[in-house]
């Protein structure tokens, strides 16, 4: 099987230095750029499996990096924030990113998360990993919310007959809802289901691919119960 490639862009030299040593102890292949352009570049000639995005990047910031290969793509995409309560990592996640990790960072944890994020998206993450569906998904076949459907054996969603385009995070966080609608998911629950935090995380991954999922599949789509958590309307 081959490496997964992660394309990994930081500015500080020490960092980008040992962290991709590390990740190519643990049978990554890297690409590790120290600007947002030259990233850039590189993701569109290399088409990694994941990309590892620093906030503040020179040139070309990792927020605006994260949307411009959100545009033309769905790769997963994890950001490097230095501080954990950061606006940026907010700014991050709405720009399309699936997950953040706070500097400095163990590079046990850092595996660890680009492994599950990959879990997520299908890829097998690097030497001693498996591909994983959520263990509660719905029957295959589709299923219908008003004007949402949802293909789970296409893996598609349409809205009013038109196609909607969600990242692999994203349809997995719809079909968790999809899976038990009407019923209230913590986002404690979700973080666990959809992101694998098999610890406590922060909420705000969740807040925020809910917002997304929102805005694509129509904001009343899924419901806001204060002090609980969300769910989807049947």
């Amino acid at each position: 099987m081959a490496e997964t490639h992660v394309l990994f862009v930081e500015d500080d030299d020490v960092i980008r230095e040992a962290t991709q040593l590390a990740l190519e102890r643990d049978g990554f292949t890297v690409t590790a750029m120290p600007d947002g352009l030259s990233g850039l570049e590189a993701f569109r000639a290399d088409r990694p499996d994941i990309a590892l995005l620093d906030v503040m990047l020179p040139g070309l910031d990792g927020v605006s990096l994260c949307r411009r290969i959100r545009d033309e793509s769905t790769v997963p995409v994890i950001m490097l924030s230095a501080r954990a309560d950061s606006i940026d990592v907010v700014l991050g996640l709405e720009a399309g990113a699936d997950d953040y990790v706070t500097k400095p960072f163990d590079g046990a944890v850092l595996v660890a998360r680009i492994r599950a994020v990959l879990r997520r998206f299908g890829h097998a993450g690097g030497p001693g990993a498996t591909s994983e569906i959520p263990e509660e998904a719905p029957e295959r076949g589709v299923l219908a919310f008003g004007d949402i459907e949802i293909d789970t054996e296409g893996m598609e969603v349409r809205k009013g007959g038109e196609t909607v385009a969600l990242t692999p995070t994203e349809m997995r966080l719809l079909l968790e809802f999809s899976s038990a609608p009407g019923t209230v998911l913590s986002r404690d629950k979700l973080l666990e289901r959809v992101w694998d935090y098999g610890w406590g995380g922060d909420t705000r991954v969740v807040d925020v691919h809910v917002q997304r999922l929102r805005t694509k599949i129509g904001q009343d789509r899924i419901e806001t119960v204060r002090g609980f958590g969300y769910k989807l309307k049947a």
